[in-house]
């Protein structure tokens, strides 16, 4: 109640209406257990345990030594953003003129910020499911209508050109795709992309490409980097962050590239709804495109690498399947269905008896809400064998 009247706050039909993140919810209820004393092996978030690269911690140091920090320009320092356009040049021998690069307040403004230059009331947008659920409730905050497509294990629980043909409607203005995906860990095939990207393309509907997990994606034969969407398709809205193959969660700072006739617009946006993203956090981050700091970003993409195998093999070993091994993000997404539990139930239970924390597929969709769990294996290579330990004792005294 508000003080001094007998009126109650009412709360909007936008926010009544998105539905809390359980992944963090159950972030919430492993630091509860914590506190009453148990150590919980915490697998439940996309949060690399490295940190930061030794020399983006040095210059966060040196730019917090009380020298003033204005804003910075909306759409982000002119060094930062002539870096990452020199970073998409280098990885993925695209080049992006600096001034289509926004730099944002984490991935997720940058979500905000495409989502609103792009989407209008009425509009539908079509998106995988399973899929990261922020995407979803970002674009329906925004008055769109989210069609959830569903996939399979066939199409590696991602989009193809058939399913978003067959979804297409006289209201469909737009596709959001994530490649690696989150929870699945999964990546489309490149020509795959480039079809999905071209039938939208067709038929005037915009493309949100969203590659924060790009870089932790495994290299091919010839060990080259995976291609940007922005390879086959220029005009497309690509989204990525600093959070994961830079080890930077909570610095918040992301960035999108978007067609040139996008940046007034996201330039208005973000002056009116963010100003600009952190100041410190973006001088700082220059520091991570040295040869030394890609140097120890590379070396960690290869130790999740063997962070995948011993997660595979021990689930293997103690029954959990996982239909599609993971290519890209640090996430497996595996099958509980042969537990006679829900995936609510066994991450509850898990969580209470095994003080294991995990992500029920609730999270992602409505196809595999029930059936599948989702694991992180951002966390140490000691914490998994412990919590797969764990979770082997707990599901062998289910059966």
């Amino acid at each position: 109640m508000c003080e001094g009247t007998n009126r109650t706050v009412r709360i909007s039909q936008r926010a009544e209406a998105v539905a809390p993140f359980y992944a963090m919810e159950f972030g919430k209820h492993a630091a509860a257990l914590e506190a009453q004393g148990h150590h919980v092996v915490k697998l439940s978030l996309g949060e690399p345990d490295s940190g930061a690269p030794p020399a983006v911690l040095n210059a966060m140091r040196e730019a917090m030594d009380g020298r003033p920090m204005p804003y910075t320009a909306a759409l982000g320092l002119p060094e930062l953003r002539q870096a990452i356009a020199r970073f998409y040049d280098d990885q993925h021998g695209v080049d992006v003129d600096p001034a289509r690069v926004v730099v944002t307040a984490g991935a997720s403004a940058a979500l905000v910020l495409a989502t609103a230059a792009l989407v209008d009331p009425g509009d539908e947008v079509l998106i995988g499911d399973p899929s990261y659920p922020c995407n979803r409730q970002i674009v329906e905050s925004f008055g769109a209508d989210v069609t959830l497509v569903p996939t399979t294990a066939a199409t590696r629980f991602q989009l193809d050109a058939a399913s978003v043909r067959s979804h297409w409607s006289d209201r469909t203005r737009g596709v959001m795709i994530a490649t690696p995906s989150n929870p699945t860990g999964t990546s489309i095939p490149a020509d795959e992309l480039a079809a999905i990207c071209g039938l939208a393309r067709e038929r005037d509907a915009w493309r949100i490409v969203d590659e924060i997990y790009l870089n932790l994606r495994d290299h091919d034969d010839q060990v080259r980097p995976p291609r940007s969407a922005l390879s086959t398709d220029p005009d497309a809205v690509v989204i990525n962050s600093f959070s994961k193959y830079f080890g930077m969660t909570g610095w918040r700072l992301g960035w999108c590239v978007v067609p040139e006739i996008l940046v007034p617009a996201m330039e208005r946006l973000a002056q009116n709804y963010f100003l600009c993203a952190s100041a410190p956090a973006q001088h700082a981050a220059l520091s991570c495109f040295t040869p030394e700091s890609l140097a120890v970003c590379e070396a960690r993409r290869t130790e999740f690498g063997e962070r995948r195998a011993l997660v595979l093999d021990d689930l293997a070993r103690i029954g959990l399947p996982v239909p599609v091994p993971p290519d890209g993000a640090f996430y497996v997404y595996f099958d509980v269905a042969g537990t006679g539990l829900t995936s609510w139930e066994f991450c509850e239970r898990a969580l209470r008896e095994a003080h294991v924390a995990l992500t029920p597929g609730r999270d992602f969709g409505r196809y595999t809400a029930e059936t599948h769990v989702r694991l992180s294996y951002a966390a140490s290579a000691d914490d998994l064998r412990e919590g797969i330990a764990r979770l082997g004792k707990f599901v062998a005294a289910l059966r």
